[in-house]
């Protein structure tokens, strides 16, 4: 019998039989991470397995390869979300697309962190729509596409970086942009981690890391389309800031 013990955040949950539920979870040491939770369908479970709770986990099998059974004890629920529409989105987005993107048991020890991270400041920090932001970021960084924004594509210039390449995911200056900037990604200062955003620079950025997203991982992961609650973030982002 193989066991290990860990805390992790819940990714994902769906029905398995009339009482059980298979759980995906993301940890420290063993990234994404699958099992059944026998009684995770009823009363007393359900609550506790929903996405973003911060579980201890108890994993066994008697193969490292099979699916294995965990046993749970809640750490941290985030049920204070349900009364903020926007930070629940933002909450679903990211442990959609976490369960999208992440392969199967290879630790991200630093995408682990960042996601906790977000997690934890959603509704209680009034900048979490900016961590939000360079968390998409991040997650492209992990999973090896990440953006090069630190000089210009064209000049190699370092100063005035106003948009990024759609096609090599390198920025941009002004000046190197020249007639084809209609062609180009605009570049917020938010997007490089320089001070707070304004609302239409979050956006932007959010429309660079999008392009991304879609163009870059999803096609890499089997032209799967990235999850819609993705999109509804956005969407509600876009009613709350420009309203």
């Amino acid at each position: 019998m193989i066991e290990w013990r860990e805390e992790g955040m819940v990714l994902a949950v769906r029905r398995h039989g009339e009482t059980a539920a298979i759980i995906d979870v993301f940890t420290l040491e063993r990234g994404r991470h699958a099992g059944v939770v026998r009684g995770g369908g009823g009363r007393r479970l359900a609550p506790v397995l929903q996405p973003g709770a911060q579980l201890a986990l108890t994993w066994r099998a008697r193969l490292e390869e099979h699916m294995g059974a965990f046993t749970v004890e809640p750490v941290r629920g985030r049920s204070e979300l349900l009364a903020d529409p926007l930070a629940l989105a933002a909450l679903h987005a990211t442990t959609t697309l976490l369960a999208f993107a992440l392969p199967e048991r290879q630790a991200q020890p630093a995408l682990y962190a960042m996601s906790l991270d977000l997690l934890d400041r959603l509704g209680d920090e009034e900048d979490w729509p900016l961590a939000y932001l360079l968390w998409e970021r991040g997650l492209l960084d992990s999973l090896g596409f990440g953006l090069d924004l630190g000089t210009c594509a064209v000049t190699g210039a370092t100063e005035d970086l106003t948009y990024v390449s759609p096609r090599s995911g390198r920025a941009v200056s002004r000046t190197g942009a020249g007639n084809w900037s209609n062609r180009l990604l605009p570049l917020p200062p938010c997007l490089l981690g320089r001070g707070q955003a304004t609302a239409t620079e979050l956006l932007q950025g959010l429309r660079v890391t999008g392009y991304f997203l879609d163009r870059w991982l999803a096609p890499a992961l089997g032209d799967r389309p990235i999850p819609a609650a993705r999109d509804r973030l956005v969407a509600r982002m876009s009613r709350a800031f420009l309203a």
